[in-house]
């Protein structure tokens, strides 16, 4: 009985293994190569007209890391996965939905080809938390929308601590990103991006580590502030143009 038991336990940590690896696999980063590289950032730079700051902040940057972004639309995703340095972005794995993204054969391969995902499963915390886990173990970073759900054009939600508390029990940074006009360029309930190749930004903000005794939630609004900063900071030159003058930049302050 025991023999059959620790059979049946080894057989399950073999297609454990196995699942797991297309993750890191090197041909799969090499089809991913292609198709973010060429494919999804030729359509993404083609509809839209795409500024990226910060990168220097992640020159220092090296094994697993929580990417924290605000999410407004269908492009952030494809706009975080087109921007972030190759040698960051070459195993970055995001989360998406089980019940939607995986259902179906097709759907789950160009998600998984696309974006290296993991399901997640709603409703399902424990599991979803133990996916995630299991991939920060592996050295594999992760792409996190906090907000759950793309926010109202101009406005960020609350970023659910989850991100933060996995980042924390991993010892692994969070990654603050904002990004800027998405919203404008693909609105909510829109099939396609507007014409005209509107201006859009990823901006990259300097990892961020769990100090010590702070909780999860303290931890993530932290993080959350320092995403609404670098938002803050650069939307006025994005979807204007110029960096705002002294007079324009304290008559914003409330």
């Amino acid at each position: 009985m025991t023999t059959r038991l620790q059979t049946d336990l080894d057989a399950r940590s073999e297609r454990q293994d196995v699942r797991l690896d297309r993750y890191t696999s090197k041909p799969m980063a090499m089809a991913r190569y292609v198709a973010q590289r060429v494919l999804l950032a030729g359509v993404v730079r083609g509809v839209t007209r795409v500024q990226v700051f910060g990168r220097n902040e992640l020159t220092s940057l090296r094994g697993a890391f929580v990417v924290v972004a605000n999410h407004t639309s269908h492009l952030d995703a494809p706009l975080v996965f087109t921007t972030l340095p190759r040698r960051l972005a070459r195993y970055l794995a995001a989360g998406a939905a089980a019940d939607y993204f995986f259902d179906v054969a097709w759907r789950r391969g160009l998600t998984t080809l696309f974006f290296n995902a993991f399901p997640i499963h709603r409703g399902g915390m424990e599991r979803r938390s133990s996916e995630a886990r299991a991939l920060l173990g592996r050295g594999v970073p992760l792409l996190v929308f906090p907000e759950g759900t793309r926010g109202s054009a101009g406005r960020m939600g609350q970023f659910k601590a989850g991100a933060a508390a996995l980042a924390a029990r991993a010892d692994v940074p969070c990654v603050p990103v904002a990004i800027i006009g998405a919203d404008i360029a693909h609105p909510r309930g829109s099939k396609w991006p507007k014409s005209g190749r509107p201006p859009v930004a990823v901006v990259y903000g300097r990892p961020v580590f769990a100090a010590s005794g702070e909780s999860p939630a303290q931890y993530m609004r932290r993080v959350r502030g320092e995403v609404q900063r670098l938002h803050d900071e650069n939307q006025y030159r994005v979807l204007v143009g110029r960096r705002p003058s002294v007079h324009q930049a304290q008559e914003k302050r409330p």
